[in-house]
């Protein structure tokens, strides 16, 4: 089949990449003039299956969204909600609820670790050489931490997954650089890759891609999708390397949409309405100044929902998710409170000015459904696929929903049950 697929981050790149080896003629197209410039440009990097369990489950999450909230769980709003938004509120603090959390949990423990083993597959395979680090700990600074987390770790169980709960002490020695003065009372280990680079490996994935035969159209907004019947698809596009205002349109046999926090807006004029909302997530990333005071590999802080992981010579802090961001705007409470959150762990890993100092502050949208799940699969338009809604596990399960939708495109069962993330959940 001839096809379009919509936007080059990690979730566009392993898409076209999937297709392309099953012997499809595929064209991405994307609106920046590079691959992964956006939500895959400085994401946090963690890809351990099992981490998302951890995001917290809250059974109170009016109180997540107050402007001051922070912590497993929050997702603070910056001003009050759009009439467009409120809905997705509403279905989002339903999602919360302790049978729909653990509903959504297995679903994502199943992608994640999917994803992770077809990552490891490629990796290997294709010989990519990008920057990753191997197990991870789950910090619980408080008693009271661990135990708001035994309901993770149950579904950690019933599923199988390899973890570890550790003492301080144990904690410590795995990881030395643990800044003593910080309380400690216990962490958990997730065994397994943990974190990568999501952008080296999209860069990497795409050169791959090219040598099959994909093409990449770069400089290239997709303005408008119209299907006809056969079914065609055909793609309207403006280019920068084009007389502005210049519109040209292909035709395809079928498209997929992987456009992140912008997909919702191509899917709308055909009818297809996807509750999709953009929360601005945050990361810091800096040079390592010494070694022995820098992480090992990585760690989650699980009470303020901070990352912080080792990425070859850098050190990357993430976390900080909101609704009603500005884009270009980072958020300065949000950077402090990532810094902090550094400076409690690892205090002087980091080289934060000076002639070395080379500090990168990165603020980017991830596009989030409100059940915390994204949709992949054929929509009830013929020839119209969704890969998108990942929310922050894009990177997690980019390897595994390409597959998987690869799979389907060709009429083979994929290896795992897609019911969970079927578009038509939302009447796509």
């Amino acid at each position: 089949m001839k096809l379009a697929v919509i936007g080059s981050g990690v979730i566009g790149i392993t898409t076209a990449y999937e297709l392309t080896l099953d012997g499809h003629e595929v064209t991405v197209f994307e609106r920046r003039n590079t691959a992964a410039e956006e939500s895959s440009f400085a994401n946090g990097s963690l890809i351990a299956p099992g981490w998302n369990a951890f995001t917290g489950m809250n059974d109170h999450r009016v109180r997540a969204l107050m402007p001051w909230a922070s912590g497993g769980g929050a997702l603070p709003l910056t001003r009050l909600p759009r009439d467009s938004e409120w809905g997705w509120i509403w279905n989002w603090l339903r999602a919360g609820k302790s049978d729909r959390y653990a509903s959504q949990q297995r679903n994502t423990h199943q992608l994640t670790g999917y994803s992770h083993e077809r990552m490891r597959s490629l990796t290997k395979t294709l010989q990519l050489n990008y920057d990753r680090t191997e197990s991870m700990l789950v910090l619980w600074r408080t008693e009271q931490d661990q135990v708001r987390a035994q309901a993770a770790l149950q579904i950690m169980a019933s599923i199988g997954w390899n973890h570890q709960v550790l003492s301080a002490r144990q904690a410590r020695m795995r990881e030395p650089a643990l800044n003593a003065e910080t309380a400690l009372h216990a962490a958990l280990e997730i065994t397994g890759e943990a974190s990568a680079n999501a952008r080296q490996f999209a860069l990497q994935l795409k050169s791959e891609a090219q040598k099959l035969g994909c093409r990449f159209e770069f400089g290239a907004t997709v303005n408008r999708l119209s299907l006809d019947a056969g079914p065609t698809v055909t793609l309207t596009h403006t280019s920068n390397n084009t007389i502005p205002g210049t519109s040209m349109t292909v035709r395809f046999d079928g498209a997929v949409i992987c456009a992140g926090s912008t997909g919702a807006a191509l899917l709308r004029p055909l009818g297809l309405r996807l509750p999709l909302l953009p929360v601005w997530g945050h990361s810091i990333s800096a040079a390592v100044r010494e070694p022995l005071d820098a992480p090992l590999s990585a760690v989650l802080d699980a009470h303020q929902q901070v990352s912080i992981a080792r990425l070859g010579q850098r050190v990357r802090i993430s976390g900080g998710h909101q609704i009603g961001g500005t884009t270009g705007v980072n958020s300065a409470s949000e950077l402090k409170r990532l810094y902090q959150v550094l400076s409690d762990w690892f205090p002087g890993a980091a080289s934060m000015g000076g002639m070395h100092g080379t500090v990168q502050e990165w603020q980017g949208t991830q596009g989030c459904l409100p059940d915390g799940l994204p949709v992949l699969g054929p929509t009830r338009l013929p020839g119209l696929w969704v890969n998108m809604g990942h929310g922050d596990s894009g990177w997690s399960m980019a390897c595994g929903s390409a597959r998987a939708l690869a799979d389907h495109l060709r009429a083979s069962a994929p290896d795992i049950d897609l019911t969970g993330y079927s578009p038509a959940r939302f009447g796509l």
